[in-house]
């Protein structure tokens, strides 16, 4: 990770960063990067016209494994805002942000909120990013990119009260949405296996029980063992698990085996580490969650 930056481009970044670049455009919008979709996605609606938005790891993208080149360092360098999840999701970002020589403040946008542990990489135990699952969450994180931006840019402070504002109710009713869905599943059929574990968030808000995953919390790494896959093949015949859930971030090749060493379907693909692309039912996040909440429900009664 990291190969592109030899002293040349990190030469010319620092002379980007260091030139007369605005903190605003030309018409006077807030430059602010996103890291991933999903932030990326949150900060477009709070934003609004008021903000020029780059997203650096875009839709159907895995911030995990993400490999950032020139062009995203020069985002970096000429934002006012950088918009981060946090919790190690963006493993890259500090050596990106130092390389860039970027003077953006840099916001993590999942303070306040309560992390879960989880194993990571090596069997050890690390913070959980994927927050964005449980809608509370959500919610949490738009107020604070809603104060972000208004800090940043105090002109338009009302406009992104008003926006988060008409956001926060959707997510509201999101939420209860999510929660009406469930109810409606049996308490013995909410069991979650997936390519990693990027539900724990979810099941925690939403009452699933997460039965095993292919690979730990991020997706960087070796691949499971094949003493780790038989057990998870067993922990699905011994749970009844009716289907397993594929992902849009990861390679779902040993999920089939699971799938079909254990017996049971394989359901493709929930929205994880990122958005679907434009034009998809995934492509913002209120539709990611209904999209993933339906495929649950239905695979699982």
């Amino acid at each position: 990770m990291m190969r592109w930056l030899t002293p040349l481009v990190v030469l010319s970044l620092l002379l980007t960063a260091c030139s007369a670049s605005p903190p605003a455009t030309p018409d006077g919008r807030l430059k602010v990067v996103a890291t991933f979709s999903v932030i990326g996605d949150f900060a477009r609606v709070v934003g609004g016209d008021q903000i020029e938005l780059t997203t650096l790891v875009g839709a159907g993208r895995d911030t995990h494994t993400f490999d950032p080149n020139p062009t995203d360092g020069v985002a970096l360098a000429r934002a006012s805002l950088i918009l981060e999840n946090g919790l190690g999701f963006e493993t890259w970002l500090d050596d990106l942000y130092a390389s860039s020589g970027s003077r953006g403040s840099r916001i993590v946008v999942t303070k306040g909120i309560e992390p879960r542990m989880a194993t990571a990489g090596g069997g050890a135990q690390a913070a959980d990013p994927h927050v964005w699952h449980a809608v509370a969450n959500a919610i949490q994180m738009i107020g604070n990119i809603r104060d972000a931006l208004g800090k940043a840019d105090p002109a338009h402070a009302q406009t992104y009260q008003a926006n988060a504002e008409a956001y926060v109710a959707q997510l509201q009713e999101l939420d209860a949405w999510v929660f009406a869905e469930v109810n409606a599943l049996p308490e013995g059929r909410r069991k979650l296996v997936t390519t990693h574990d990027t539900f724990g968030y979810f099941a925690q808000r939403y009452g699933f029980k997460i039965v095993g995953t292919v690979l730990p919390a991020s997706t960087e790494g070796a691949s499971p063992s094949a003493q780790q896959v038989a057990a998870l093949v067993e922990a699905v015949k011994a749970q009844g698990v009716p289907a397993v859930f594929a992902e849009n971030v990861s390679s779902n090749a040993i999920l089939q085996q699971v799938a079909n060493e254990a017996g049971v379907k394989i359901v493709g693909s929930l929205y994880t580490d990122a958005l679907g692309p434009p034009g998809s039912d995934g492509e913002t996040y209120l539709k990611m969650m209904r999209r993933n909440v339906t495929t649950i429900v239905a695979a699982l009664r």
